[in-house]
């Protein structure tokens, strides 16, 4: 296969690194192709005799499965983990079930251990680190002979050190592509961000007072109205998919395998989404969440499929690797940077369409309208948390979904409203006022289209 050139510059600056140095870190911009050059470094490592089995791990079944898929086309042998073969794919879950016995082959071989999306394990020592950081710490930092760390996004929204990584000011990268590079090699597509905003936004406040604003921008900042409930709001929802659908069908009229993504946020959110995309615009979307058994295989199948749209809750992520998204709706709760480019990155890897752009569309919040405009920046400025203790993944994530909202929308006299009870639980009073509080939508919506790279 041939390789890019920035592909061939990594596999030798990796393999030169591996004669004196063990732990490589490889930032290339999302869907420029680090699989494929990761699965070449190997295959060059055992063809030199440097290593003897190769190891990766990543953050999902799905990117688990591309890996062994790409590990086997590029190396030509079995990647299935039997006897015999150069090596396994696994997710970083499996750290904590692997046997010992399997991982004394770290020990007794040579292994190149490959970290995909390395940024998702947190922690420079066991005091600092998360579940899948102590695993590796714990397991595969001083047994493996080489590792290759991955990443397109390398730092965390919690400021915490990536693990194996280096620090001075910021990250070390030993090999960095970033996205105005493989938009100029025509490696990725160029980025269109569409900020959807609101000229004449009405807020009743609980005690009855009204207040107009004439942008999300100024009503966020003012902390009224929380951006969940933006995100389940009827008439906006349907201004914003109906500008993604239009763009997404004059795309399908030159190419029409093209198709779009919308990121949800919960289950029942996506569910609403696919019935809008149905009443409303007429248009075939098909669900995939992380509560779906099949989930891999509707992934594989909308692939390979004409479908137009599909809508996801935690699934369709980095290292997802579906070539003919070119569309994108960011209707997710969360608002990280990190998650803002993770969720760009899906549209954004090239095809032989001759239109090659990608547009992804979200609301003018004042955050996601900062990572709009921050998108030249390869490492946004960052403080790293060296001694900040999480003693498990659990710790992470057990209060997520709890806070989900009782109700989508309530329409009076002919006008769609948002009733504030998002947070019905919470102890903060701030947010016990915000869902008392009332919004309506009284202006009409515009678009600001920014193209940084262009």
């Amino acid at each position: 296969m041939k390789l890019r050139a920035w592909q061939k510059s990594c596999v030798k600056a990796a393999f030169d690194f591996y004669q004196s140095q063990k732990h490589f870190f490889c930032l290339a911009t999302p869907a420029s192709g680090k699989t494929i050059m990761s699965a070449m470094l190997a295959k060059q490592l055992k063809e030199a005799k440097l290593i003897d089995f190769v190891i990766c791990f990543s953050p999902s079944a799905t990117v688990c499965e591309n890996m062994r898929e790409t590990f086997t086309l590029i190396t030509g042998k079995r990647f299935d983990g039997l006897i015999g073969a150069l090596g396994d794919s696994h997710t970083y879950q499996s750290l904590r079930t692997i046997s010992d016995e399997y991982l004394s082959l770290l020990n007794e071989s040579r292994t190149l251990v490959i970290l995909d999306e390395v940024h998702h394990c947190a922690g420079d020592s066991i005091e600092n680190a998360n579940s899948w950081g102590k695993g590796i710490l714990e397991r595969l930092k001083e047994n493996a002979t080489y590792t290759l760390s991955l990443s397109g996004t390398p730092w965390r929204s919690d400021c915490l050190p990536i693990t194996l990584a280096h620090y001075s000011d910021n990250i070390t990268c030993h090999f960095q592509y970033g996205l105005r590079e493989a938009i100029s090699d025509g490696v990725c597509r160029t980025p269109h961000i569409v900020l959807i905003d609101n000229k004449n936004i009405k807020v009743i406040k609980h005690n009855e007072d009204e207040l107009t604003f004439p942008s999300f921008i100024d009503l966020f900042k003012q902390k009224l109205i929380n951006y969940s409930e933006l995100i389940h709001h009827y008439t906006a929802l349907n201004f914003i998919l109906k500008k993604a659908n239009l763009k997404l069908q004059a795309l399908r009229k030159h190419d029409p395998s093209s198709a779009g993504l919308i990121v949800a946020s919960s289950t029942s959110h996506a569910y609403m989404l696919q019935r809008l995309m149905k009443d409303e615009l007429n248009q075939h979307a098909v669900v995939v969440t992380y509560k779906n058994t099949d989930a891999l295989q509707i992934i594989n199948q909308f692939k390979i499929s004409q479908v137009p749209w599909i809508i996801s809750v935690g699934m369709i992520s980095e290292g997802t690797d579906i070539p003919r998204l070119q569309v994108c709706c960011h209707l997710s709760r969360v608002k990280t940077e990190l998650y803002f480019r993770q969720i760009l990155g899906r549209v954004l890897r090239v095809t032989n369409n001759i239109n090659d752009n990608a547009w992804l569309y979200t609301f003018a919040e004042p955050n996601l309208s900062d990572f709009a405009h921050r998108l030249q920046e390869e490492i946004p400025e960052q403080s790293i948390l060296t001694y900040f203790n999480v003693t498990s993944e659990k710790d992470l994530t057990e209060n997520k979904g709890k806070n989900l909202p009782k109700k989508l929308s309530d329409r009076v006299d002919g006008i769609d409203l948002i009733l504030f009870h998002e947070f019905e639980n919470s102890p903060n009073n701030s947010d016990c006022q915000m869902r008392l509080n009332k919004m309506e939508l009284i202006g009409g919506f515009r678009e600001k289209i920014i193209a940084t790279f262009s």
